[in-house]
């Protein structure tokens, strides 16, 4: 059964539940590191392992980027919020309980903006709160090892209204969240390392009602992609025991990503299983209008904002400036680049296609010099190399270091467009392909594709292929005229 056919008639509505790790380099109340990757339990102490008489300080590094997180994302700042203890009994949770903000988070509100092919639209956020992250479980066949390293690491949970319909809205709304956070430094937002992961709530009721559905949750998604495909599956699974007259349960649930399913985990908790209560050994958190206005001053302009300005100063295409304000670094670097050259169209596509995949969104390095950028761009757009050979040049300059011209012209790159030396190579090329004149005189106009082909190879893709295909069509039509007498 299709999608559209199970779901036709109903109406899904989706909140996301997103955990942000923050990119402090140690735990939320205690001085271990926080980084990815270290062997299992090398990176715990007492405080973290919930040991008795070790008591947690709250980092302030955290308590920033906290605020940063709600700068960005338009939220009202909490002039005075607590931590809260959430108990439960789970293996990879040693003290028996989580610290972390109910009854008064740091930031209520908030909105992210989304577009997608239905138009632009806000996706209002219900809260952001501060929370330390629970340990890690290894399955090794029939053995269940505790790994506690991530007992303590800092986190923000984004808690989104369901004002979400679709999960192509989904997709755009976490896209968007990353986006604005890896900007704004506070997460390095690595879903395949587990540093932003993200909780679905979904229910579905039939189209025109204004009542909420029974939700389920599905848990612990770490790919946009999968967030995608949950959801298809989840909703068409709703409305179908729907329109069979059947009832949801309120459950939550996991995606298996082998069969493309969500399944059955337990029944859903309610917030009184949790007996929630203060924190006992963390005063409040009072933040001053002089502590968050230090931070808004210190806030770079956020990514729609830079889009906005890449696209209206450089006229680039709205996806490939989305592309370059990753980071404010990543923003920087193209325009340093795009400033040595009078074709920032060009400059941009080629900073896209090429030193983008090597420097990353985080651009933790200069790959390559701005003016020498510059100057392959001018070499590009002035017509003095082609595209193929315009790409290969940024990595040999990088390779060799000096000016991009000079290694261009020893690497014999730069166009060729004198006919006199091209129209030689040119008729080589038809008579080291006899078969192509065959072709063409049965109708196969195509065959001078191996013509051009041929020239490219012997001018090392020097040749300038305008022209290249006007002496072709010329040396073509030549050796045809002359079968015919």
């Amino acid at each position: 059964m299709s999608e559209k056919m199970s779901v036709s008639g109903y109406e899904a509505v989706i909140g996301l539940e997103v955990h942000v790790e923050l990119r402090t380099g140690r735990k939320i109340f205690c001085t271990c590191p926080a980084s990815f990757g270290a062997e299992p339990n090398t990176q715990v102490c007492p405080t973290c392992l919930g040991m008795p008489g070790a008591l947690p300080v709250l980092d302030e590094t955290a308590v920033e980027y906290a605020v940063r997180a709600g700068l960005a994302l338009n939220c009202t700042l909490q002039r005075t919020s607590w931590f809260d203890r959430k108990n439960y009994f789970y293996p990879d949770l040693p003290k028996g309980y989580q610290i972390t903000q109910n009854d008064c988070p740091i930031c209520l509100g908030g909105f992210v903006p989304i577009e997608t092919e239905a138009g632009k639209k806000q996706i209002r956020l219900t809260r952001i709160h501060m929370e330390e992250d629970a340990g890690k479980l290894i399955h090794r066949g029939d053995v269940t090892e505790i790994d506690c390293n991530r007992c303590g690491v800092p986190l923000i949970e984004i808690v989104s209204e369901p004002d979400m319909r679709t999960p192509e809205e989904a997709k755009a709304y976490l896209n968007s969240l990353r986006r604005i956070l890896l900007y704004i430094g506070v997460s390095d937002c690595r879903m395949n390392e587990g540093s932003l992961r993200c909780d679905v709530n979904v229910s579905v009721r039939p189209q025109g009602s204004t009542e909420f559905g029974v939700k389920c949750e599905i848990k612990n998604l770490n790919s946009v992609n999968y967030v995608g495909r949950a959801l298809e599956y989840e909703i068409a699974r709703q409305a179908k025991i729907l329109s069979e007259g059947g009832v949801i349960e309120s459950e939550t649930r996991r995606y298996n990503e082998d069969r493309g399913i969500t399944e059955k985990m337990r029944k859903k908790e309610t917030t009184v299983d949790y007996r929630y209560f203060a924190e006992p050994n963390l005063p409040p958190l009072c933040l001053s209008e002089e502590y968050i206005d230090g931070i808004r001053r210190r806030m770079p302009k956020m990514p729609e904002e830079r889009v906005e300005e890449l696209c209206g100063t450089y006229g680039l295409r709205r996806d490939t400036a989305e592309q370059l304000v990753q980071t404010p670094r990543l923003a920087q670097y193209f325009e340093d680049c795009a400033a040595h050259t009078d074709y920032k169209v060009i400059c941009a596509n080629l900073f896209v296609g090429e030193i983008l995949p090597v420097v990353g969104e985080e651009c933790a390095e200069i790959y390559l010099d701005p003016a020498a950028v510059g100057a392959v761009s001018t070499l590009l757009g002035d017509g003095k190399i082609v595209s193929g050979n315009a790409k290969r040049l940024l990595h040999l300059t990088k390779e060799r270091g000096g000016d991009p011209k000079t290694i261009a012209e020893k690497e014999r790159m730069i166009k060729i467009t004198d006919e006199s030396v091209l129209l030689p190579v040119v008729r080589e090329a038809l008579a080291a392909n006899g078969k192509v004149l065959a072709d063409i005189r049965r109708g196969k106009l195509s065959a001078k594709k191996q013509l051009m082909g041929h020239v490219m190879r012997a001018t090392s893709g020097g040749a300038d292929p305008i022209l290249t295909e006007q002496l072709i069509d010329r040396v073509v039509e030549e050796a045809l005229g002359e079968e015919e007498i």
